[in-house]
Formats: C-alpha cells, sequence, structure tokens
C-alpha cells in the first residue's frame, strides 16, 4: 500500500454503513423513549381510576342510609377529566354485610357497558349495615376524658394504691405460739 493509498480517510461505502448503525441505534432509542412515555400515560390514567373508585367506595361507606343491592353508575370529574364509574351492590351471604364493586372508565370510551373486562381500574369494598354513621368525631378513651366526663376537676384522676387492712384474729387460734385444739 502507498502513502497516497492509506491518507484518503474513509470510503463512500464506510461512511454509509456508519450511518445505518447510527440510523438503528436512533430508531431503537426512539421506540424506547415512546414506549416510556405511554406506559407512564397509562399509569396516571390507571392510578386517577382507581382513586375515582376508591373514592365511590368511601362516599357508599359515609352516607347516613345503607346502600341497596343492585347496579348504578355516574360521572364524576376528577383531575381534569370526566370518568364514568359502574357500580354493584352484592350480598356476600354474611348477614348484616354487603359488598361494592366498582369499576372506572374514562367518560366517553369503551363503549357504553362498562364492564368489569373493559374498565381502567376495579376496586371492591365492604360495608357493614350495623355501623352508625360517622359523626367526624374520634373518641377519646384517654383517663382524662373519663374523669372529665365523671364530672371530675380536670385532672386525670390518680389510681387507687391497695392499702392493706389488719384480719381480724381469729378466737380459735391463740397467739402464744402453741397449738390450737379442736
Amino acid at each position: 500500500m502507498t502513502a497516497r493509498q492509506s491518507a484518503r480517510g474513509f470510503t463512500l461505502i464506510e461512511v454509509l454503513v456508519a450511518l445505518v448503525i447510527v440510523a438503528f441505534g436512533m430508531g431503537a432509542l426512539l421506540a424506547t423513549v415512546s414506549s416510556a412515555a405511554d406506559t407512564t400515560f397509562h399509569l396516571r390514567e390507571k392510578s386517577f381510576a382507581e382513586w375515582v373508585a376508591l373514592n365511590r367506595i368511601a362516599e357508599i361507606r359515609l352516607r347516613a342510609a345503607p346502600p341497596g343491592l343492585g347496579k348504578s353508575s355516574g360521572d364524576v370529574e376528577f383531575a381534569g377529566r370526566k370518568w364514568r364509574w359502574s357500580q354493584e351492590v352484592l350480598d356476600p351471604g354474611i348477614a348484616g354485610i354487603r359488598r361494592i364493586d366498582v369499576s372506572v372508565v374514562p367518560a366517553g370510551g369503551l363503549g357504553g357497558d362498562n364492564k368489569a373486562a373493559d374498565a381502567l381500574a376495579t376496586a371492591t369494598g365492604f360495608i357493614g349495615l350495623a355501623v352508625a354513621a360517622s359523626n367526624g368525631l374520634d373518641p377519646d378513651w384517654s383517663l382524662w376524658s373519663i374523669s372529665n366526663s365523671a364530672g371530675g376537676s380536670g385532672a386525670p384522676a390518680p389510681a387507687p394504691t391497695p392499702t392493706p387492712s389488719p384480719a381480724p384474729a381469729s378466737p380459735a387460734l391463740p397467739t402464744d405460739g402453741s397449738e390450737a385444739t379442736p
């Protein structure tokens, strides 16, 4: 090989091969970034739909009246978009308990059936029928509240200390150390 041939640089074929390799690499990189963006969007939507379902169960639990058996549906706006929920209240066969199944889809999406198989999120909850409606107050079970409610002075009542009482002397037992005879 002469000095003139080695100083020529890259050939056209070598440059084209390098460009093809870079093009495939960039294509794979763009596909990965696009897939990550789609996954992030789907997980965001799925999280919002799950929150809508859990909020619906919480609303039912906080009502004053227990839910009736059957299906119902409705729309709600959450996170800047409309969602369609569908709920079914079932009797699980346990006395005093109801099962609530809620499925959620974006409003206007996936047809009008809103089947659980097509739902973006589903949630299941249970409610007891013998539970009173929430009044928003947490009970205080401390000694302070017990003494205050009993008309105390406002300070916690001290715990009673046991005091030993003298045992009455038995007339059948001598106290001089000798044995008693029956």
